[in-house]
């Protein structure tokens, strides 16, 4: 049997890698400006005082929930921040959410556009979905390797790797929503003399704007999956008390820092869910 000599696929991409190690000034720059509004949340959660950021939570899921008055869950969250309050990981729970804002609010600003593109176009879809799909099938624990050799250790390659990680349902939702808008609406746009972007702001957008929020509510929950991971590089949060207790083989604290993991979780995706039902255009 004759021997097939092997690809050197991994020289190929270590090859790769360090041509990109070059552009040092460009990946200082991203560092940078990731990094200043990591700050920028981390700065406002330490600002607000506890019980005033419980106040807010609550307050604003009521406001959000006004017509079904969800009773159950303002309680599960007052009970829930409480929780996290007593235990001492306030602000490991602040670090957790900065890290998750900020990865889906980048997953949203690239996301969107690349989702609208595709609609728009039968080959840019053709060319991004395999990526996508590459994006979502590749282990999360691979893309620690690039985040850290082109962003060092912290944060901001947390909340790389998070993005790469959480940003293909961003794109799927908003390419699909926007591919759902009847076809009538579009032509009656096109009667009244619409350009473009008057019929991808007035129309689209707006009838797509619930599959795109569940897209954002999913890239939401694949960044919070990211952060035990993103611990392993030095990102602070909830995730290195539950590394650190695996590392110690600590089930109580990993079970006790675990569970505050959840709870946001949860309030994170009902908060979302709710914007969405909030913010639906009427029928």
């Amino acid at each position: 049997m004759t021997n097939i000599p092997q690809l050197p696929v991994s020289d190929w991409i270590n090859h790769f890698v360090n041509w990109l190690e070059g552009f040092t000034g460009f990946f200082n720059g991203i560092t940078n400006f990731i990094g200043g509004i990591i700050n920028g949340f981390q700065w406002i959660f330490d600002l607000i005082p506890i019980w005033l950021f419980i106040v807010l939570v609550v307050g604003g899921t009521y406001w959000l929930n006004r017509k079904t008055k969800h009773w159950t869950l303002i309680g599960f969250e007052v009970i829930g921040l409480l929780y996290v309050w007593n235990q001492g990981y306030w602000r490991d729970m602040t670090q957790t959410l900065t890290l998750v804002l900020t990865s889906s609010l980048i997953a949203l600003v690239i996301g969107v556009p690349i989702g609208i593109w595709m609609a728009k176009s039968k080959v840019v879809e053709i060319i991004v979905k395999p990526i996508l799909d590459f994006m979502q099938t590749m282990p999360a624990f691979v893309y620690l390797i690039p985040a850290v050799a082109f962003f060092g250790i912290g944060m901001v390659p947390g909340v790389i790797a998070s993005v790469i990680f959480a940003m293909p349902p961003t794109i799927r939702m908003t390419n699909l929503g926007i591919r759902q808008v009847p076809e009538d609406l579009i032509e009656a746009a096109d009667s009244y003399g619409s350009t473009s972007w008057q019929k991808l702001v007035k129309v689209q957008l707006p009838l797509a704007k619930s599959t795109l929020m569940a897209g954002v509510n999913q890239s939401m929950m694949l960044s919070l999956s990211m952060v035990v991971i993103a611990s392993m590089i030095g990102a602070m949060g909830l995730g290195n008390k539950v590394y650190f207790a695996v590392g110690r083989n600590d089930a109580g604290s990993g079970f006790a820092a675990g569970l505050a993991i959840v709870i946001l979780a949860i309030i994170l995706d009902r908060i979302t869910q709710a914007i969405n039902r909030s913010k639906s255009p009427k029928a």
